[in-house]
């Protein structure tokens, strides 16, 4: 975990070096001053030379001058280091993000992605800057005040070397108990950040419903969750404060008591006991922040685990070598195709899929909810694989192609309408960020957006809301349209892309489609027969399969389901009239 998190220092290697080396120099500084107030107490102001006085008087000054001057200069260089290694750790998560497919996105979720881009990296970042100054400090600090003390009075000096294995099973106890609990509350930071980005979202929903109360409630649960698991934590942590302020005060009050004695016969100098105090302080105090950071790389050890867990997740879509850089045409083919989003042979959500659409054509997919229309176009630019059998463009195996490229030729408009925030151009420009404002009020045109465009103060830059929020579910999907027709491609697929249109909306898309996107293959699922009977020839899904591929007329004469569907809309569109 430490070396893959360590790949993220990079240009900051320095920094990070030149760290520890300048609290090195501090830790020396200090433990310099003890030893010299000894010297100035018993060779200066017992002695009454004020020579000694002076010259040890400014060696004092230089010390603790030169002390700070290194904690600055050390302070500064920790900030810029774990200030930039956070910044490259971020980049590299997101940029790992970047190649996951859709079955990588769905194991881990999008808030917990998003926690661990912050929550955890902040965690580890704050360690990180600890580890530079304090993990250099304390142990330095320790060993040079146990030297200067040895070298004061060794047979008192012995006492430290019992205190330390007693302080460090302590800790050790702690820390490996505490693990669990902040573990558990990570996890939980995840369902957390679920909830508020779920509740943010649909708030339009949430107050028409007026289900404030239950979202509220939904909030409570999980943020008690995290309270009780880090409440058991810092129970845990908390034995760490009387352990440590224990064992202080006990070495304080040991090392005292021996010196008095070693005072009153004569063994030991005044000076030498403020000294040897100084020291024990120094190794007590160094022992206790030791302490602290043992619980700060508790609860970055967790955070680390999961950032690592996101760095060696393995994107299971990725260009082969020499991939094939050019789609020929629109043509498709299902060999064979079977499928599971859990890779799971006997979870199959698609089954014994066997297909072939010409280039050009204007093919309808219908079907019940949960018959996996979705699934079955989202093969074809690869969003997901098959798990087994194949599915080809153009007389080319999907897998073979370089996935930009092929990506770049299937336009898709998923379910779910996506718009960004920004300007209309700019959101459309997402098609083809290099399209002339021509070419995007023409696309807007076909896909029947331009009008309402217009309408809007600004035009075309008419500033749009997170998520599209400031424009209705059609224009939105419209909009959404007229982007995937700026990539010029030569398969398009509109996944229940016009449900939120008026029926004379949607036949003017479909007719601009015919005359605009002839050699355009287009695949159009929808839950209206009117959206696909049109087409050229229309898939019935059911269950995983195809039940039927052929035209309206014939779907009518030879499929019930089809028949069946129709039947309920046309009568449903009888009685209204």
């Amino acid at each position: 975990m430490i070396k893959k998190l360590a790949k993220s220092i990079r240009e900051y290697k320095k920094l990070a070096i030149i760290t520890p080396i300048f609290m090195i120099l501090e830790v020396v500084m200090e433990v310099l001053i003890p030893y010299l107030i000894a010297n100035l107490i018993d060779n200066g102001i017992n002695a009454g030379n004020m020579n000694v006085i002076l010259k040890v008087g400014v060696y004092l000054i230089i010390c603790a001058f030169m002390s700070l001057l290194f904690s600055v200069i050390a302070g500064f260089t920790a900030s810029k280091a774990s200030c930039g290694f956070a910044k490259n750790l971020r980049h590299d998560i997101y940029y790992k993000v970047q190649d996951y497919s859709f079955y990588n996105i769905d194991k881990f979720s999008s808030s917990s992605i998003v926690t661990r881009l912050t929550t955890d990296v902040s965690n580890v970042q704050m360690a990180f800057m600890m580890l530079m100054r304090m993990a250099f400090r304390a142990p330095f600090t320790i060993i040079f005040a146990l030297i200067m003390a040895f070298n004061v009075n060794k047979t008192i000096s012995l006492a430290f070397l019992f205190i330390i294995p007693v302080l460090g099973f302590g800790l050790i106890l702690i820390v490996k108990k505490a693990h669990g609990y902040f573990d558990k509350v990570f996890k939980t930071y995840d369902k957390l950040n679920n909830v508020i980005s779920e509740n943010v979202r649909g708030m339009r929903v949430v107050k028409s419903y007026v289900r404030e109360d239950y979202e509220i409630s939904k909030f409570k649960k999980v943020s008690n969750e995290i309270y009780k698991n880090f409440t058991k934590a810092e129970k845990v942590i908390a034995f760490n404060s009387p352990l440590m302020q224990s064992v202080v005060y006990g070495c304080i009050l040991l090392v005292s008591y021996i010196s008095a004695k070693y005072i009153v016969g004569g063994l030991m100098t005044t000076g030498e006991l403020t000294s040897l105090i100084t020291y024990s302080l120094q190794i007590l105090m160094n022992l206790m922040m030791l302490s602290m950071l043992f619980v700060m790389f508790t609860i970055a050890g967790s955070s680390g685990k999961r950032i690592v867990e996101l760095l060696d997740e393995v994107p299971d879509i990725k260009d082969v070598d020499n991939p094939v850089m050019e789609v020929k045409d629109g043509s498709i083919k299902f060999k064979d195709v079977n499928f599971s989003y859990a890779k799971n042979k006997d979870k199959l959500c698609l089954k014994d899929i066997n297909l072939e659409i010409k280039s050009g054509e204007c093919i309808g997919i219908i079907g019940g909810t949960g018959s996996s229309k979705s699934s079955l176009v989202q093969l074809i630019p690869r969003l997901y694989d098959v798990t087994s059998g194949c599915v080809m463009v153009g007389n080319v195996s999907v897998k073979d192609y370089d996935i930009k490229a092929l990506r770049d030729k299937v336009a898709m408009v998923l379910q779910k309408n996506v718009l960004f925030s920004g300007t209309i151009k700019e959101n459309l420009r997402w098609g083809n960020e290099n399209a002339t404002d021509e070419e995007i009020e023409h696309v807007c045109k076909v896909a029947q957006a331009d009008g309402f465009i217009k309408e809007f103060p600004d035009g075309y830059d008419t500033y749009i809301e997170q998520g599209g929020s400031n424009v209705s579910g059609g224009q939105r999907q419209r909009l959404c349209i007229a982007r995937a027709l700026l990539k010029n491609p030569k398969i398009l697929i509109l996944d229940d892309s016009t449900s939120a249109v008026d029926t004379k909306t949607d036949k003017l898309i479909r007719n601009s489609f015919k005359n605009e996107m002839k050699s355009v293959t287009k695949i159009i699922i929808a839950q209206r027969i009117n959206s696909v009977m049109d087409c050229d020839r229309i898939i019935v899904m059911d269950n995983g399969r195809i039940d039927a591929f052929g035209t309206h007329k014939e779907l009518l004469k030879t499929n019930a389901i089809y028949r069946e569907v129709y039947e309920s809309q046309t009568k449903g569109v009888m009685a209204n009239e």
